[in-house]
């Protein structure tokens, strides 16, 4: 019924589709289309299936691939197949148009373009698995002198990559930030940790012209810069009390913590995860395979976490909107397939969580489809023999870490520059996917092309970037660049990520945080003494750590490997809680806190106040803040002084300018 071959246009192949026979998916090409033509014309030829000799797609061709245009215009796009056998053809009217960046430009379903906006978009053409990229250029409508790209100050390849985008798109970019701003956002986005009072007068009154420098050496040899990334390096690993029991948690981070702390190449670290065997109490990168004990999961999730790669679609069919089949989601699984734990059964979440991985000598991950095994596979690559006899994870391991990768050091790249420009080369950071191309591809692969010559320090790539004139602009927009938020023409603010929001409020304020109880692995809440008073958030290696202030701050909870299970995105009940709450006036109002220490100093009111502004936004007060809070202060009866300081206090905790890193 499906296939009539002495009658084609009574295949149900045919009927369905133009509704001639009822259809739940209702019309999806009319008889007279090119679709129901090469169908019908392939069931007369009598419905050969194909064959190990037939041509393949070689690559596909997008015309043109670049166009510079302005708002209103339109043109349309040609889609050629170069095939195996050398054939050409124009494969237009078979494509799946979609526009990355629909505030710049749109595609119809014939390739259509109508550009609607300023600024950079593209548009994907998808077909037979295959995805091609056209892009659109929008300048902004700005008059802008050459001389004033030409004469930018400029510290490396970031800078010269910026500023020609920023050409391109005649985008001027913004002033240098002051050293208040500098210090206070290199050291929220380095350490998670606000300079104190006296380190803000220090680096304020320092003539030196390195002084920057300086700031940024010092910072990556902090102990808190240890803190930050070994939280950042968990979000990503997923540790997390909910899933392992608490002496595996602590393995894993301390397993984490060294390496941040010896500053273990990326690549080196990720080998370590990715071929881990032995003790989870001993070997804590083991601990990653007790989270994922499937290898569907595994493989799953080592794309995620260390390509930025979504490629759970192919698990069940091909991906609807990238290269990944089938197949090959099986094939790279079953790299995993002779991954095995012993120990409580295997299951991670009962007793203490002690288990033993280790790599069995035989076994193979069955693909449903076909009920086969795919032979092993890493992505792209090349497969292993079924009966090779080394662990698997290894060949793995040596493909992903390669400098030849096309994904690995632009995934870790893509995330340590979203850390500090608020926004990724490539959005979301982990959506690493050929449909969602970078705004500056150039930048991106020359940020990839410095790390793998810098053999994946880390530390080496945060250097460049915080030194960069690009990093170093100021966030206050001028009027030319104030729409755009891409291309790097300025600094863009965003608010504290939860857990060094606490912190710096506890820093402020004095009064620490305490972190008594944890819910476990079904959910109920216990007590815990892991973590004594006096521990930062950025302290915390167990998600599963109960507080009402970072769940409503959106922390990532860390139940998948996504840069979406945090959020920034304000919110009523976060306002609530700074300005009525007992975060911020509960901890003011502590007879232990600093307040009391500076009022019992018996500061000046210009000191006092001097005090306070550095210590919260790393700058001294304005002269319109000054006179007006002096003010305040010297008609505030003694009795009610400390209630004015803490109102004071109150203002700057819960302003913009606290909240936000600019």
């Amino acid at each position: 019924r499906r296939i009539e071959l002495a009658d084609p246009g009574r295949s149900l192949f045919l009927t369905k589709p133009t509704a001639a026979v009822r259809h739940k998916g209702g019309i999806r090409f009319d008889v007279d289309s090119h679709e129901y033509r090469a169908l019908s014309q392939w069931i007369a030829a009598g419905a050969q299936a194909p064959t190990a000799g037939d041509a393949r797609l070689g690559r596909l061709e997008v015309l043109p691939q670049k166009a510079l245009l302005k708002p209103g215009d339109e043109y349309q796009l040609l889609v050629r197949a170069h095939f195996t056998d050398g054939r050409i053809e124009d494969v237009t009217d078979w494509i799946r148009f979609s526009a990355t960046n629909e505030a710049v430009a749109k595609v119809d379903s014939q390739g259509k373009v109508t550009v609607v906006g300023h600024g950079e978009g593209a548009v994907t053409a998808w077909y037979l698995s295959r995805i091609v990229i056209a892009n659109v250029t929008a300048p902004y409508p700005n008059k802008l002198d050459p001389a004033l790209l030409a004469s930018a100050p400029r510290r490396n390849f970031i800078d010269d990559m910026v500023l020609a985008k920023l050409g391109d798109l005649k985008l001027p970019p913004s002033p240098k930030c002051s050293d208040e701003e500098f210090l206070r956002r290199a050291s929220i986005d380095t350490i998670g940790t606000l300079p104190t009072a006296a380190e803000a007068r220090a680096f304020l009154a320092d003539t030196a012209p390195d002084k920057r420098d300086k700031l940024i050496d010092a910072l990556l040899t902090r102990r808190e810069y240890v803190d930050y990334w070994s939280y950042k390096w968990s979000d990503i690993m997923l540790i997390s009390g909910r899933r392992i029991r608490p002496p595996a948690v602590k393995a894993f981070y301390d397993w984490i913590r060294n390496n941040v702390e010896k500053n273990t190449p990326w690549d080196e670290m990720v080998r370590q995860v990715v071929t881990a065997q032995g003790s989870s109490h001993e070997n804590g990168a083991t601990n990653f395979y007790a989270l994922h004990q499937l290898p569907e999961e595994m493989t799953e999730n080592v794309s995620q976490a260390f390509l930025s790669l979504s490629i759970g679609c192919a698990r069940c069919h091909n991906h609807p909107m990238e290269k990944w089949t089938n197949d090959q989601y099986y094939a790279m699984a079953n790299l995993f397939s002779r991954v095995r734990a012993k120990g409580w059964g295997g299951d991670a979440r009962l007793g203490d969580g002690l288990r033993t991985l280790y790599v069995a000598d035989s076994g193979e991950l069955i693909q449903p489809a076909t009920g086969k095994p795919q032979p092993p596979t890493p992505l792209d690559s090349e497969p292993i023999p079924f009966d090779a006899p080394q662990d698997r994870r290894e060949v793995l391991a040596r493909w992903l870490t390669s400098p030849d990768n096309p994904y690995f050091a632009r995934a870790i790249s893509n995330r340590v520059w979203a850390n500090f420009f608020s926004v990724g080369l490539v959005e979301k950071v982990d959506d690493l996917r050929m449909s969602n191309p970078a705004s500056n591809e150039a930048l991106l692969s020359a940020t990839a092309q410095y790390l793998v010559a810098n053999k994946f320090d880390l530390k080496t790539l945060m250097r460049a970037i915080l030194q960069s004139e690009t990093y170093q602009r100021s966030s206050q927009p001028l009027a030319e660049n104030r729409n755009e938020s891409r291309f790097y023409s300025r600094f863009y603010p965003r608010r504290m990520m939860a857990e060094v929001l606490l912190d710096c409020i506890v820093q402020v304020t004095g009064v620490p945080e305490e972190f008594k109880r944890v819910a476990d692995i079904d959910g109920a809440t216990q007590d815990t003494k892991f973590y004594p008073p006096g521990t930062r958030a950025l302290q915390l290696y167990d998600a599963a750590i109960v507080s009402p202030f970072l769940k409503t701050f959106g922390r990532n909870e860390r139940e998948v490997a996504c840069e979406c299970a945090r959020t920034n995105e304000p919110s009523i009940v976060q306002v609530l809680n700074l300005t009525n709450g007992g975060s911020i006036n509960g901890k003011l109002a502590d007879k232990k806190n600093k307040l009391t220490e500076l009022l019992a100093a018996d500061h000046s009111d210009l000191a006092l106040l001097d005090e306070i502004y550095l210590g919260t936004l790393a700058r001294f007060p304005t002269t319109k803040e000054r006179t007006g809070l002096v003010q305040v202060l010297a008609e505030t009866r003694p009795s009610e002084k400390r209630q004015a300081v803490e109102d004071i206090y109150w203002g700057i905790l819960s302003s913009r300018e606290f909240l936000f890193n600019h």
